[in-house]
C-alpha cells in the first residue's frame, strides 16, 4: 500500500501550478561605450547584423582612411551590411568587403578547446563623414 500511496503524491506535485511571475519591461535602455546604437523595430532587416565595432590598433588607423571595421551577422551578406551601417549611422556607404575569421585552436593542460570564429566587415564610407564609435 505504500508504494501506491507513494505515486500518488508525486502525481499530486506535478498537478500543482506554480504563480506566474510578470516582469515589467525597462523603458530605458543603459548606454554603453562603444556600443552600437540598435534599431527600436524588430522587423527592420538592419535588427541584430551588427554586433558592434571591432577595436584593434589596425581597425583604429584605417579610421583615417575612411574606412571602418564591425563585428556583424554570420550569415549577413554585404548589401544587408551596407543598409544596415547607412540606417544606424547615417553615413553614404561606398564598399564593403568581410573577412570570415577562423576559430583558433586553444589548449588547457591535456584538453583541446577552440576559440570561437566570427565575421567582420570593413565599410569604406564617403570621404568627409565620419562614425563616432567611441
Amino acid at each position: 500500500m505504500a508504494l501506491k500511496d507513494l505515486f500518488k503524491k508525486i502525481k499530486k506535485r506535478k498537478t500543482e501550478k506554480k504563480p506566474e511571475v510578470k516582469i515589467k519591461p525597462v523603458s530605458k535602455e543603459k548606454e554603453v561605450l562603444g556600443s552600437v546604437p540598435k534599431p527600436k523595430k524588430k522587423g527592420s532587416p538592419v535588427y541584430g547584423i551588427v554586433k558592434g565595432p571591432h577595436i584593434s590598433e589596425k581597425a583604429t588607423n584605417s579610421g583615417m582612411l575612411d574606412r571602418y571595421v564591425f563585428k556583424v551577422f554570420p550569415r549577413a551578406n554585404k548589401n544587408e551590411i551596407k543598409k544596415a551601417i547607412e540606417s544606424i549611422y547615417g553615413v553614404n556607404v561606398l564598399a564593403v568587403n568581410i573577412v570570415n575569421m577562423p576559430h583558433k585552436k586553444r589548449r588547457l593542460g591535456r584538453t583541446v578547446g577552440f576559440k570561437k570564429g566570427y565575421k567582420k566587415a570593413v565599410v569604406k564610407i564617403k570621404q568627409g563623414q565620419k562614425i563616432e564609435i567611441i
